[in-house]
């Protein structure tokens, strides 16, 4: 009898762990990689807002932010480094198609949503008397890392008017748009340049120590940029977006967007896109260029392959045929 109530607690006790081994790893959360952008941007509060409302949407799935840019958070996609990232039109177009600075064809990057048109933006100090790009020879100026697609666009806005940063007194690679921002604050720097929402953040900081205008674009800097990326269009800063800012700004415009790993899960991809779409107050909170945002929008074609998560969803609510 005490063997037999000796097996019979052993058999118990091993059963139960059994079990317990079993809902522990059914239960086990999943951590995705969310690549975001440099500080001083919006993708890195985006970033924040989309980490609570994933977890919230996928049941067991934990979202692990982290810095990044936009030709970088490609790569990182591509690679299987990140799960997640924002990344912008006319660098991941490039990536899908092999063009510089990526070295092949991106196999593994998806298309999860269009967000909000981003503008390339060139601040200059107003005693810089820096009018139009090429009074930029001979400058200091403040560009982002490479990895960043303001640091891409930046070196085709200077080809497009038959410049290199070799014809620039200095060029200070940044490691975001406060640290670029805090040269010219300094005056060690006259040109920044950057790729964001508008109005943004580190621009207005450095309105209130720097008198700073806005470089326009004219129609020839967007047909000659064009011919280099034909992501590439004209976009509006509208007069008063910053501070002393009295007209419309035409400067170099292209969208931003969210992918994913083709690699992932159909079903976490779906609930993720859903969040997105049935959450868009939340997301234009943090920037309020999406408050009209739709699912149409989210789903226009820009030539890279929705995810089937993503797609499922999208001609759920007859936004994708």
């Amino acid at each position: 009898m005490r063997h037999s109530s000796i097996g019979r607690a052993v058999f118990i006790a091993a059963f139960s762990l059994g079990i317990a081994g079993f809902v522990s790893t059914g239960a086990q959360a999943q951590t995705y990689k969310l690549m975001t952008g440099p500080q001083g941007g919006v993708w890195v509060p985006m970033g924040g807002t989309m980490k609570a409302m994933f977890e919230k949407a996928v049941t067991g799935v934990t979202i692990q932010t982290l810095p990044g840019a936009g030709i970088a958070n490609v790569k990182g996609v591509e690679e299987s480094k990140a799960d997640f990232g924002f990344g912008n039109s006319i660098s991941t177009v490039d990536a899908i198609n092999g063009n510089p600075p990526f070295e092949k064809k991106a196999a593994n990057v998806c298309q999860v949503a269009n967000l909000y048109p981003q503008y390339f933006q060139v601040v200059v100090t107003t005693d810089s008397k820096i009018e139009k790009v090429p009074d930029m020879k001979g400058k200091s100026i403040a560009v982002q890392t490479k990895g960043n697609t303001a640091e891409a666009i930046s070196a085709d806005m200077l080809k497009a008017n038959k410049l290199s940063y070799n014809d620039m007194g200095k060029v200070n690679f940044m490691a975001s748009y406060n640290d670029a921002a805090a040269l010219l604050k300094d005056g060690h720097a006259q040109v920044f340049t950057l790729g964001t929402t508008i109005p943004a953040a580190s621009i207005m900081d450095l309105a209130t120590a720097r008198d700073i205008k806005l470089l326009p674009a004219t129609d020839a800097d967007v047909a000659e940029m064009k011919k280099i990326n034909k992501g590439y269009v004209k976009g509006v800063v509208p007069a008063n977006t910053y501070p002393k800012q009295d007209k419309d700004v035409p400067v170099i415009a292209y969208s931003a967007h969210f992918i994913a790993s083709c690699k992932l899960p159909e079903a976490h991809v779906y609930e993720i896109t859903k969040a997105m779409a049935t959450h868009i107050a939340d997301l234009a909170a943090v920037n309020k260029a999406m408050a009209k945002m739709t699912a149409k929008d989210m789903a226009e074609d820009i030539g890279v392959p929705f995810h089937p998560g993503a797609a499922k969803y999208y001609r759920e609510v007859g936004a994708l045929k």
